[in-house]
């Protein structure tokens, strides 16, 4: 199971100035994913409570609220802190800026007037990164899924909903049992299951190390340890 690349994203751009989101918006567009206006540091907030988002773009200087303060309280709350948050600054700024923005976590900075290759291009990488923690999170689900199931031990339903080892009396009067049926087919289910379930590990596996981080790499070898495991209990073919 995978998740779809062409996938949109939400991006969330907050400015106290309208035509400041305007030419952030004519930017962006060329992505072709949803864009969010926020006004504020306390609507930007709200506005990421309600729905994901896959990266911020906000603004250093707004009244009240500024970029600094928002971005911490982004980083702040269980419900936000991972998403990336990029800086928009005036030609001008603080020699401390950075430093400020990175101790509170901020992933990047980006200086008015943007480059439209550029700014594109970093937001580029979130979305991908956004979308391959998705695909991950997916995998991850489908795995919890198949070990839950693989591990009942319980054979499959067939069209009509009976267990395929559990024929009911009327079946049981007018016909044999299937050779299909029993423990024999409990294993080859299982067997069945246990396949599927190392494909979802391979893949997951490769995710991981096309994932950035410094914590893929351990993840993706773990996974392929565990991999190799169900693969040891599958019968070797003959």
């Amino acid at each position: 199971m995978s998740t779809p690349t062409t996938e949109k994203c939400s991006i969330l751009i907050v400015d106290d100035i309208d035509e400041n989101l305007i030419a952030l918006e004519a930017l962006l567009s060329p992505l072709g994913q949803k864009l969010v206006r926020a006004h504020s540091g306390e609507e930007a907030l709200k506005a990421m409570l309600r729905q994901d988002f896959a990266v911020v773009l906000l603004d250093v200087l707004m009244p009240g609220m500024d970029g600094f303060e928002t971005a911490a309280n982004i980083k702040r709350l269980d419900q936000t802190k991972d998403v990336p948050v990029i800086l928009l600054t005036g030609a001008e700024v603080e020699t401390d800026y950075a430093y400020r923005g990175y101790s509170i976590g901020v992933a990047d900075f980006l200086t008015k007037p943007f480059d439209p290759w550029l700014l594109r291009t970093k937001v580029s990488i979130f979305l991908d990164l956004y979308r391959k923690n998705r695909q991950l999170a997916a995998q991850a689900e489908q795995l919890r899924r198949l070990f839950t199931e693989a591990g009942t031990a319980t054979p499959p339903k067939d069209r009509t909903g009976t267990v395929a080892d559990e024929p009911t009396a009327e079946r049981r009067e007018n016909r044999p049992p299937a050779p299909e049926t029993g423990p024999s087919a409990t294993t080859a289910w299982s067997e069945e299951r246990l396949a599927e379930i190392g494909e979802q590990l391979a893949q997951v596996e490769l995710l991981l190390r096309d994932t950035k981080g410094s914590e893929a790499p351990t993840l993706a070898d773990r996974v392929a340890e565990l991999e190799r495991a169900v693969g040891s209990l599958l019968p070797r073919p003959e």
